[in-house]
């Protein structure tokens, strides 16, 4: 696959403060590669250089070939944008703020007509069209924010942090758009949360205080997701009826009852998505807790090996 971007040695300085040290990391067309790192780890340095927002203390970045510095208005033109907690214009309409964005991007009407068309299809944006953007849910915002940045069609999408916010549903929504995408474009996403880099990238750059420590392929096929769930007896019928949607993928063991008649089952569902959807019904159905069980992943475990070591030196 070729290389939509390149970044060779990145670096980034605040006075004394090196921000980002030393960064090389590539990023494949059709391939969706997540920055974790926590807070301060220079995730979003690193995008706000990619985007132009910044310029790097040393290094290169290039997009589709272009340099990020010397060819930056072009460079740019090849990228579509969502930072994080993206400003929308709350006042707007759906479908008025994306034609106004189209038009900001230099659309010509015929070929702004289709770019929407097809973004709205692409994101279900068409029950939503004529309502007010601060009408909208934050799953639905997201969207919008998506949207407006897919319009000129770019090689590349970055999102920072974008499930901050969303409910469970919204997510596991989000997640499924994200793969989607990536069949189109190339997609570099940042996030703090290991399980959400987990569901989302092929591959993921594992940063810690400015340093890349690791790149790491996600390997999901016969990845499986186990929990115990723990409920008084009245809640059992409702349980039982969760479980049963999910049985072609769930695994399920009762347990004995505990001391205080609390029932506990243990499940193995070897689909991740659908184990969200399934905790979500079992909330409903007044579950006590539910408690993840099973061995780290392996990004788990290199990641908390990797940050170790750091810790040491």
């Amino acid at each position: 696959m070729a290389a939509v971007v390149s970044i060779e040695g990145l670096s980034k300085r605040y006075g004394r403060r090196l921000a980002v040290d030393g960064v090389s990391l590539e990023v494949n067309d059709r391939e969706v590669v997540g920055l974790l790192g926590p807070n301060g780890s220079g995730k979003t340095t690193i995008l706000r250089i990619l985007t132009g927002y910044l310029r790097p203390s040393a290094g290169a970045v290039r997009v589709d070939g272009l340099d990020i510095v010397t060819e930056g208005h072009l460079a740019r033109g090849r990228i579509g944008y969502v930072p994080e907690n993206a400003p929308l214009y709350a006042h707007m309409r759906v479908n008025e703020f994306l034609a106004f964005m189209g038009r900001l991007r230099g659309l010509e009407p015929p070929v702004l007509h289709r770019r929407l068309e097809s973004v709205r299809e692409r994101l279900s944006l068409g029950p939503v069209g004529e309502v007010v953007i601060g009408k909208l849910s934050r799953g639905y915002r997201q969207r919008v924010s998506i949207a407006q940045a897919m319009l000129h069609q770019p090689k590349l999408l970055v999102l920072d942090e974008p499930t901050n916010g969303l409910d469970p549903r919204q997510v596991i929504e989000l997640r499924g758009l994200l793969r989607i995408l990536a069949q189109d474009y190339a997609v570099l996403v940042t996030s703090h949360i290991l399980a959400e880099m987990e569901r989302i990238a092929d591959r993921v750059a594992i940063l810690l205080n400015g340093r890349l420590l690791a790149v790491h392929r996600i390997s999901r096929p016969g990845h499986a997701v186990s929990f115990r769930i723990r409920a008084p007896a009245d809640a059992a019928p409702g349980i039982a009826a969760a479980l049963s949607t999910a049985a072609a993928t769930a695994s399920t063991i009762r347990e004995p009852a505990d001391g205080n008649g609390m029932l506990s089952w243990r499940v193995t569902m070897t689909e991740p998505d659908g184990a969200e959807r399934l905790v979500a019904a079992l909330c409903a159905a007044g579950v006590a807790s539910i408690e993840p069980i099973g061995a780290a992943s392996d990004l788990e475990a290199l990641f908390l090996r990797l940050t170790a070591e750091e810790a040491v030196h």
